[in-house]
């Protein structure tokens, strides 16, 4: 008898899940929203603060609303921009990049050198130039590029002697050639001479360099890539514009609660009640522990979609003609177990993401379908 007691007893115990078992829930749950982003691991914040180029946030407000969502879908030509300081410690004229953080899968599309051009330096005598001739090459020899078959043209032109700002140079096809044998990367040589292609000695161009110069005037080497995730399930992959992607109801903090309707009706019949359409989602990249390596956006709105598709669909509901003709079989018992459409997106827009990667330097990326942009019954 006294057995049969604790049985009952056993049996009537409310089961809840263990911490351990909540715990490996998140990370699952985190390790998935990793991959949807293309990430294996988070990358480590960066070992000290570190102000992210200001060609990288400049880029990233040209392309994103501050909530990271496209607004300007056709400026980028691939889908990853990433950016990489000059490691040769402040040598002048040389400049190396390590690309290890490239993914062997990115297509490159195009590769720029950008260089800060300094004032230039007062001289005692009159002056006879206004413009010097700029060349970027690649070497091939680091021992002796000067020496014959030691570097290779990359990109020239004419620069002004006068002021100051950056100059941005083409050097794309070496970087395929470093991405295909990464030992072939030897760096970059620059070279300063007249309009008659004589050497200036001292040159009176002068570019920053990696070592004397303020970071955010460092020589840089900006790529654009595709890594080939593309998601064209829905049209409108772009952000048309901002007016109507503001939130349609105040968006509650993730670690409020939702307070529990009174009565019998509970909240899921409710929902059912309510037309099909777009409700708020709140990403908080601080919360899920994202913020120590994500410049830009800190959070954004996904908004979902929830709510009924009742027969008869009207045109608000947005529905598809196959989603009409399921409405009216449903609705007449023409056939069993057909369902009424579903409320689902039926626009999705991209995010953009600038951030850190495991080598410190700034990605912006932009990943498609992640905002739903309008419901409809499908």
């Amino acid at each position: 008898m006294l057995g049969t007691v604790l049985l009952l007893l056993a049996l009537a115990k409310p089961v809840c899940p263990s911490p351990d078992s909540a715990a490996s829930r998140r990370a699952e749950a985190l390790k998935r929203l990793l991959e949807v982003f293309g990430m294996e691991d988070p990358p480590p914040p960066p070992a000290h603060f570190k102000q992210p180029p200001q060609y990288m946030v400049d880029l990233f407000n040209t392309v994103a609303n501050a909530d990271g969502v496209t607004k300007n879908p056709d400026i980028l030509e691939g889908n990853t921009v990433r950016s990489f300081l000059d490691k040769t410690h402040g040598e002048k004229m040389r400049f190396l990049f390590v690309l290890s953080s490239v993914a062997k899968n990115e297509k490159i599309l195009t590769a720029e050198l950008h260089l800060f051009r300094l004032w230039p330096r007062a001289t005692n005598g009159p002056k006879r130039h206004h413009f010097c001739q700029v060349s970027v090459y690649q070497v091939l020899e680091k021992s002796e590029p000067d020496a014959p078959g030691g570097k290779k043209l990359l990109a020239a032109r004419l620069v002004s002697l006068q002021g100051s700002g950056w100059e941005v140079f083409a050097i794309t096809q070496a970087v395929r050639e470093w991405m295909e044998d990464e030992g072939s990367n030897q760096g970059l040589l620059v070279t300063v001479q007249s309009l008659g292609g004589s050497p200036l000695d001292p040159p009176p161009l002068q570019f920053a360099s990696s070592r004397d110069h303020h970071e955010s005037k460092k020589p840089m080497l900006v790529l654009f890539t595709d890594d080939g995730r593309r998601g064209a399930s829905l049209p409108m992959a772009g952000f048309p514009g901002g007016s109507h992607l503001q939130p349609q109801a105040p968006v509650l903090p993730a670690k409020m609660p939702v307070p529990k309707l009174a009565g019998p009706r509970s909240t899921r019949s409710l929902d059912r009640l309510q037309p099909c359409q777009r409700h708020p989602l709140s990403v908080d990249f601080e919360e899920i522990g994202w913020s120590g390596w994500i410049i830009s956006p800190r959070g954004y709105n996904a908004y979902h979609c929830k709510g009924s598709c009742p027969f008869p669909l009207g045109e608000n509901m947005r529905p598809t003609n196959h989603a009409t003709v399921q409405s009216i079989i449903n609705a007449l018992k023409l056939s069993e177990g057909v369902s009424s459409p579903c409320c689902v997106p039926d626009k999705l827009y991209s995010i953009n993401l600038l951030y850190f990667d495991d080598d410190e330097n700034v990605v912006l990326k932009q990943y498609d379908d992640m905002v739903a942009g309008s419901c409809g019954c499908h």
